[in-house]
């Protein structure tokens, strides 16, 4: 169990399946499909490069914007079931080139970086469903092995080449973020070449090919800041479609004798160890801005601190 973990810190966003039945074994039945897109109470909303219709609620949450399927735009082959709920509401998602309008105007787009914060479990675990197979069929549409147009299959989950019968999967990138301590019990925090002046979180990146993921944490934590790592323990996992990634959160420790940073300057530009006085002061100051809360950064961060992390000062 890592250190500090606190009740008080909320859990991993965009991770929750919120009673939501996937019903893989249903995606190859058409006849089943097509009972479940006409039936009364199925629930549809339409996705768009990463976008979908939120409506705000009183108390500052939000809700996607769902209709019957009869109200839904005419789309057949992108189409996809996305599964069923503890009360047998089927739910679907539509992927179009662009979002219906709403006569009422109540309803605005949003991406899932800041609709995740917003919407309830069941909502936000949709969309992150929704979202990464909306990516996957932007970005393979072609056959990687002899270079046909594929079709859709599966209620959106396969995509099968007619010329050499080929099958194509959703593909998930694995990739590491870990929160590095040291023999102070300091946490290890970063700021990428691109982003703001201030702007700090863990390390993370892709695994490579033949490598586990310790290995890839180990190599990662080397690479951009020249720390050297001797424990890793898995904390847990976050889906990541921006577009395609599973996050693997870690927490590692810094080898006594390694713990001088030498930031590589190609993907990390500034990183330092923060105490947790450091840490609070720094981000009340705004000197410091944490990882955003969609992120599962923040919660590796807010494990080692003990509770949420503080705001900044008004």
């Amino acid at each position: 169990m890592p250190r500090n973990q606190d009740s008080a810190v909320p859990p991993i966003s965009l991770t929750s399946a919120a009673g939501i039945d996937r019903g893989s074994g249903r995606r190859l039945d058409e006849a089943w499909l097509g009972a479940a897109w006409s039936h009364p109470t199925t629930r549809v909303f339409v996705v768009c490069e990463g976008q979908a219709l939120i409506e705000d609620t009183e108390d500052g949450r939000a809700d996607l914007v769902m209709t019957p399927s009869f109200d839904a735009p005419v789309t057949e082959a992108h189409r996809y079931f996305l599964g069923t709920d503890a009360d047998g509401v089927r739910y679907f998602a539509v992927q179009k080139d662009t979002l219906p309008g709403r006569l009422d105007a109540a309803a605005r787009p949003a991406g899932l970086r800041e609709a995740a914060v917003l919407l309830g479990e069941r909502d936000s675990a949709l969309l992150v469903h929704a979202v990464a197979l909306e990516n996957w069929q932007r970005m393979h549409r072609f056959c990687s092995r002899c270079g046909e147009r594929t079709v859709i299959a599966a209620a959106g989950h396969i995509r099968r080449c007619p010329a050499c019968g080929a099958e194509h999967y959703p593909r998930t990138d694995p990739a590491v973020i870990m929160l590095v301590t040291d023999e102070e019990d300091r946490a290890l925090l970063g700021r990428q070449v691109h982003w703001p002046a201030g702007r700090f979180s863990t390390l993370a990146g892709f695994v490579e090919p033949g490598e586990s993921i310790e290995e890839a944490v180990v190599r990662e934590v080397a690479e951009e800041v020249g720390v050297r790592v001797d424990r890793v323990e898995y904390v847990a996992s976050q889906p990541w479609p921006f577009p395609s990634a599973l996050m693997l959160g870690f927490q590692a420790h810094a080898a006594g004798d390694g713990a001088v940073i030498r930031v590589d300057g190609e993907e990390i530009s500034e990183a330092r160890w923060f105490s947790r006085e450091d840490l609070r002061s720094a981000v009340e100051a705004g000197e410091v801005m944490p990882p955003t809360s969609v992120s599962i950064a923040a919660r590796l961060v807010e494990q080692w601190y003990g509770k949420p992390l503080p705001l900044p000062r008004s």
